[in-house]
């Protein structure tokens, strides 16, 4: 039975037994036994949740990793946060090290901003509070409407990079975009490296494209009510009519052509650390390393929070110019590790038990936040 004095109870809302490994690793460090609870998937794909202990008038802490089935993950979560809530435990408090769908957090095209969509399940479901690591945007914490301790895995990477990288004085930090410039200042001025920017790209993930509801119509709309006469776009140069022809439009409505990939600082005869939160594609990270390999760079090193790792990034990164991918333990990547020894581990299961501890026991988080800058 979990600890009684404790005063609180932790479980794991996952199914997948590689995915309960980090949840044993702070309960470890906490000094608490596993919750008893059973989670699984029937015939039919829907999840079952039976607590199999009672939590009334509990603090319970729920720790849910984030497999590559994400949306498995969630349901999982949201029906044992659900059970302990009609189950009368006071506060159910969610430990979630990498948040799903954050890069889904701005409106795109005629898409939706499903980060806050997943933000007021999990308060209907029950949660009270959430612990999380490395937001993909600090905006993220105001989709909630309850408290969100957004935890920094940097003091572990930089303590990799300085313990692990062999003469890591003669490294530049490096950002792979300019939006992750801030990010890697904060890690070269702790260090007190130079720093490097790629500028450029051939295709942006996460970049505005055109959008149909910012561009004038080409032919007049002639689906409305017949005695409907809509007005025409006024251009800064000219004014589209009727009678435009579609080569006008076109040359008009061209999209802005993006400079080629450059970086921006020297990396010649230096370790290049390239910089990011979360690490799923490879592919921009992968085009990263070959400039910086032609510009002179001798070793690549890519460090980040999260490490999603889909498709066949395992596969990409050992046949590339990248020499060591360091992520933390925020997502269960055992798999690819096998596939891929150039993929290293850092655990963060400590700052995790230890923001459980200070929570229960009403103490201030700040000690967790120090040296930690503004833009990590």
């Amino acid at each position: 039975m979990n600890v009684t004095k404790s005063g609180y109870r932790v479980f794991s809302a996952n199914s997948s037994a590689a995915c309960t490994e980090l949840a044993k690793q702070i309960t470890e460090r906490l000094g608490v036994e596993l919750g008893k609870s059973v989670v699984y998937q029937e015939s039919n794909r829907e999840t079952r949740v039976d607590v199999k202990e009672s939590v009334r008038g509990q603090t319970i802490f729920i720790i849910q990793t984030i497999p590559r089935d994400v949306n498995t993950a969630i349901m999982e979560l949201l029906v044992m946060a659900y059970a302990l809530k009609t189950s009368c435990a006071k506060n159910i408090i969610g430990v979630i090290p990498y948040f799903p769908y954050s890069k889904q957090c701005k409106m795109r095209k005629r898409g939706s901003i499903v980060c806050k969509l997943l933000a007021s399940m999990l308060a209907k479901a029950g949660l009270t509070h959430i612990i999380t690591m490395d937001l993909h945007q600090k905006e993220i914490q105001g989709f909630f409407s309850f408290p969100v301790d957004n935890l920094r895995a940097s003091p572990f990477l930089l303590q990799y990079i300085q313990e692990e990288i062999p003469d890591y004085r003669n490294a530049i930090i490096v950002a792979k975009s300019p939006s992750a410039a801030k990010r890697a200042q904060s890690y070269a001025e702790r260090l007190r490296l130079g720093l490097a920017v790629i500028h450029g790209e051939a295709q942006c993930a996460e970049s505005d494209m055109a959008d149909g509801r910012h561009s004038p119509p080409c032919v007049r709309n002639t689906s409305g009510h017949p005695g409907l006469e809509l007005p025409f776009t006024v251009l800064p140069s000219c004014i589209i009519s009727a009678s435009a022809t579609d080569s006008s439009l076109n040359e008009v409505m061209m999209a802005k052509e993006k400079p080629p990939i450059t970086v921006v600082g020297d990396v010649g005869g230096r370790i290049a650390i390239i910089i990011d939160d979360i690490i799923d594609d490879v592919e921009d990270f992968i085009a990263a390393a070959d400039i910086l390999k032609e510009r002179g760079a001798y070793k690549i090193y890519i460090m980040a929070t999260h490490g999603l790792l889909s498709a066949d990034a395992p596969r990409l990164i050992e046949e590339s110019a990248i020499d060591e991918v360091v992520v933390t333990n925020t997502v269960p990547h055992e798999v690819q590790k096998l596939q891929c020894p150039k993929i290293k581990t850092v655990d963060v299961s400590m700052i995790l038990a230890e923001a459980i501890r200070r929570i229960h026991n009403g103490e201030s988080m700040a000690y967790l936040f120090r040296n930690i800058t503004v833009d990590d």
